[in-house]
């Protein structure tokens, strides 16, 4: 593959204007990172999913701030082009605007990514607008908004009547206005998802929202087939590593139970002469019998 720029949010910009659609995945770790760069995706998210698919939690509540920064600086040492987009965690930006911005500023120095993706409403405007007037570029995350799960009752579709649907069309405008950058939208219908990228020039990418957004995102775990959970019913499996990384395991654990991993020939050895004088050291303490 041939060396690419870096890419920005004017390359997103100028794909939508060209009606290039684009790709983006979720990352959690350097190698992976590596693989996702050399593959010519051009985004990259550091999901707050992390506490779900790396941590094992029933939910993203747990994330903290720290674990998503940490990581997040791996992803972009392993992807050093991609437009990489750090999730904001539940209660980094919700108890004020001043930790807000100060949660914001720690993800873009340490972590590295180009932008914040913020889970908002109308009701979180000025926290969008305090946000880019700091210079942080904000993704804003609409409709299905996973750290509110317990608010809502569920991970639940939403904009499905039409006031709600006419309710979410608003608040993407909203968000525009504010100075959002990008838009995400999860599990939105897809007539509700293309009025929205039609009407705004922001780049749209969609989560479970249909074919009509500009780009689309999904939770690696469920695309490569080794989630731990039920991925979404629209998710296509690009491959299934689950059956895959079992096989491999097991035949790991029946070559050392039978010997047959490591291989003495492609062990380290000691050199004859090594071997000889090591052999001679040894010689005085090696138990003797009459």
């Amino acid at each position: 593959m041939a060396t690419r720029g870096k890419i920005t949010i004017r390359t997103l910009l100028a794909r939508k204007r060209e009606g290039e659609r684009f790709s983006m995945l979720t990352c959690y770790d350097y190698s992976t990172a590596r693989l996702i760069e050399a593959a010519g995706i051009d985004s990259i998210l550091v999901g707050d999913t992390y506490g779900e698919v790396c941590l094992g939690y029933g939910s993203t509540l747990p994330v903290t701030l720290d674990h998503l920064v940490t990581v997040t600086a791996g992803v972009r040492r392993g992807a050093p082009t991609a437009y990489l987009v750090g999730d904001m965690p539940f209660l980094s930006y919700q108890v004020s605007i001043e930790e807000a911005i100060r949660s914001a500023g720690k993800f873009m120095v340490e972590g590295g990514c180009d932008c914040v993706k913020a889970e908002v409403d109308r009701r979180h405007l000025p926290t969008v607008e305090a946000m880019s007037a700091a210079s942080i570029p904000v993704m804003a995350h609409l409709g299905l908004r996973p750290q509110a799960v317990n608010q809502i009752g569920g991970y639940l579709a939403q904009g499905k009547k039409a006031s709600e649907a006419k309710r979410i069309i608003e608040d993407a405008k909203m968000m525009e206005d504010a100075g959002a950058v990008a838009l995400l939208l999860e599990a939105v219908p897809t007539e509700v998802a293309g009025v929205i990228a039609e009407s705004t020039a922001l780049p749209v990418i969609g989560c479970v929202s249909g074919p009509r957004c500009d780009g689309q995102v999904v939770v690696l775990h469920d695309m490569l087939g080794y989630s731990a959970g039920h991925p979404p019913r629209s998710i296509k499996p690009y491959a299934n590593l689950h059956d895959q990384l079992i096989e491999a395991f097991q035949a790991y654990a029946a070559d050392v139970a039978q010997g047959a991993f490591p291989l003495a020939e492609k062990s380290i050895s000691l050199d004859a002469d090594q071997w000889r004088e090591l052999s001679r050291q040894l010689a005085p303490h090696k138990r003797t019998t009459e």
